[in-house]
């Protein structure tokens, strides 16, 4: 193997286990590479060269600010932008096309690829989670790493799977924020408020009786509150719309926040409460006669 091949393996190495950002090895003293020393410039003769400034300062040309998508839209405008296109969208393709098109979010040109959905569009429970990750962004679906193999398993204990066809055993996944953060960041709160009609939308168009709400971030922007998962979960919630996006469906839709399997990988003592969590997913199932005790 020569050099270059070499460093194309490493390169692939790192892209796999999500390594995107370049950082030097040692930190790095940036003043040891100014010309000359502090002592230099002291000793040095003060320059008493008249320069015709003003001259030079009309020859020079004049430097724009680059413009880019942040400056040319505000937070608030590109959240407007998102209401007012998916107010007449009415099927999942069309959404995910204008999700697609949509330039309100500076995320959108450091992803590979737009991760839309995965599961049965039929399905009476839908998953939410917060933004890809790497193996996400990768194959363009939600939840395939290894947190997501976690949330499989845990949702298959209780007979619902992506794969399942009949509605009342399948499952429907998505995320808030459907283009993965540079470095797998944390979503801002602007970029889940821009993002916010997208899903809101989503929902309607998939009309759930559920939403399993995964993660803190996702929680409190789909229930508009600013408490904790901790204190949230363990409980069902009322889900309503707060953006505009067009006609509103009377139907209830149940939202149960629970741990992001992520963090229970962290934390595998928190299993147990997650269990807990789809006791009470599969006692509300039985309930809506989605599902058979």
């Amino acid at each position: 193997m020569n050099d270059r091949d070499a460093a194309l393996k490493a390169l692939e190495w790192y892209t796999d286990n999500g390594i995107t950002e370049a950082l030097e090895s040692e930190p790095q003293d940036k003043t040891n590479k100014l010309p000359g020393s502090f002592e230099d410039l002291k000793g040095a003769a003060p320059d008493t060269t008249i320069r015709n400034t003003k001259t030079q300062s009309e020859a020079m040309p004049k430097k724009q600010p680059a413009k880019t998508e942040s400056a040319l839209i505000s937070s608030k405008d590109a959240r407007a932008e998102a209401e007012n296109i998916v107010k007449d969208i009415s099927t999942l393709e069309d959404l995910r096309q204008a999700i697609a098109d949509f330039e309100g979010l500076s995320v959108k040109k450091t992803a590979l690829n737009m991760v839309f959905c995965d599961g049965n569009p039929k399905a009476r429970v839908m998953v939410v989670g917060e933004a890809p990750g790497a193996d996400e962004d990768k194959q363009g679906k939600p939840f395939v790493g290894a947190s997501g193999q976690l949330l499989d398993k845990i949702l298959g204990s209780i007979g619902l799977s992506r794969d399942a066809e009949a509605p009342e055993n399948a499952l429907y996944i998505s995320n808030i924020l459907n283009w993965r953060p540079p470095g797998n960041r944390t979503p801002t709160p602007a970029e889940m408020s821009i993002a916010l009609p997208f899903i809101e939308k989503h929902i309607a168009l998939v009309s759930p009786d559920i939403l399993v709400l995964v993660g803190n971030t996702p929680m409190k922007s789909l229930l508009n509150t600013k408490q904790g998962i901790v204190k949230m979960r363990g409980n069902w919630h009322d889900y309503q719309p707060v953006s505009d996006i067009g006609a509103k469906s009377d139907k209830p839709v149940f939202a149960l926040p629970t741990f992001h399997p992520a963090y229970l990988l962290r934390n595998p003592k928190q299993k147990k409460t997650v269990w807990a969590d789809m006791l009470m997913l599969h006692k509300k199932r039985i309930e809506l006669g989605i599902d058979k005790a």
